[in-house]
């Protein structure tokens, strides 16, 4: 991923899964951790398309040391620079001068000029995505003891339904009102909310044993859980009717069901849609001075900025 400046668009910076420099500014790139960055070449477009004599090039990283010779660090002959298995710790500025020669036609003289290229690249990684549901049951009477019975039953059995997609019911409750209704009187509802939450016991199995970025296959399996609740309950009047001897006592409230999705950000990552416009949906790594301890989507400022390294955990 590259963010463009102002109004230029990505097709200027981007070429086959290369991203190029820009003189007038820095060109912000996102590397999925774990992931090879993409080619971050050493000159802008339109030098691109013009002959050079005797190209030199020098890349610096983060810690303003020359990346040559760095195990993590692969570099082309023409410039092209990838950083492989990307890390929160790699990101930074990533700054490549290059060099090359003008010579006169007429008298040969040669003129060496310079250019220099920076690059912000930062780590990302997919939110992890839990899913909120709202649904409302007709019930006779607010104090039945029923309601609460009816509900962990409710709650187990969505629990086995998904429990083979390490998913789980979490944060589950429930109250219940009454309304009165022009047409129908006086009628009593339970509001049930629970979170689909993809962090089952054993979901830790489901990734591979080498270093892997688990989101997408937990993201993966959570929206599958969410889609069967999804039409468990697009089933469930029917259920409730052809398995009871009488009406049901509680009835679920047709069209009632909703399906929100939550994004959660591992520690050290958060969202920030003014600085990260091009990746407003990841979760980007924590700048300097920044911190996120916990699961929110948002890093905090350190009171006293003294945290200078991406990706911190808590300030110190």
């Amino acid at each position: 991923r590259a963010e463009p400046k102002k109004d230029e668009l990505s097709i200027d910076l981007i070429g086959k899964n290369e991203i190029y420099g820009d003189t007038s500014h820095e060109v912000n790139v996102y590397v999925k951790v774990f992931t090879n960055s993409p080619f971050l070449v050493c000159m802008d477009l339109a030098l691109s398309q013009e002959k050079l004599i005797d190209p030199k090039y020098l890349w610096i990283g983060p810690d303003g040391r020359a990346l040559e010779g760095r195990r993590y660090a692969k570099m082309t002959e023409t410039g092209k620079l990838v950083v492989m298995g990307f890390r929160e710790s790699m990101s930074g500025a990533y700054t490549c001068t290059l060099s090359h020669k003008i010579i006169e036609t007429t008298t040969q003289k040669e003129t060496e000029i310079s250019d220099v290229y920076k690059f912000m690249v930062y780590a990302y990684r997919e939110a992890d995505h839990a899913y909120q549901v709202f649904v409302r049951f007709s019930t006779a009477d607010c104090g039945l003891p029923a309601n609460g019975l009816f509900l962990e039953i409710l709650k187990r059995i969505l629990n086995d339904s998904i429990s083979h997609l390490t998913s789980r019911i979490t944060e589950s409750s429930y109250k219940c009102h009454s309304i009165r209704t022009p047409k129908q009187g006086l009628q009593h509802e339970l509001f049930v909310n629970f979170q689909v939450d993809p962090f089952a016991p054993g979901w830790e199995e489901v990734c591979p044993k080498v270093p892997y970025d688990c989101e997408d296959e937990t993201n993966k399996r959570v929206q599958q859980a969410a889609e069967q609740i999804q039409k468990f309950f697009q089933r469930l009047r029917d259920i409730l009717n052809l398995e009871a001897e009488a009406v049901p006592t509680i009835q679920y409230v047709e069209n009632s069901f909703s399906l929100t999705p939550i994004d959660s950000c591992r520690p050290g990552f958060g969202k920030d849609h003014q600085s990260h416009q091009n990746c407003a949906s990841c979760c980007v790594v924590c700048g300097p001075g920044t911190y996120s301890p916990n699961n929110e989507v948002t890093c905090r400022t350190c009171a006293r900025p003294q945290v200078r390294v991406y990706g911190a955990k808590f300030c110190y």
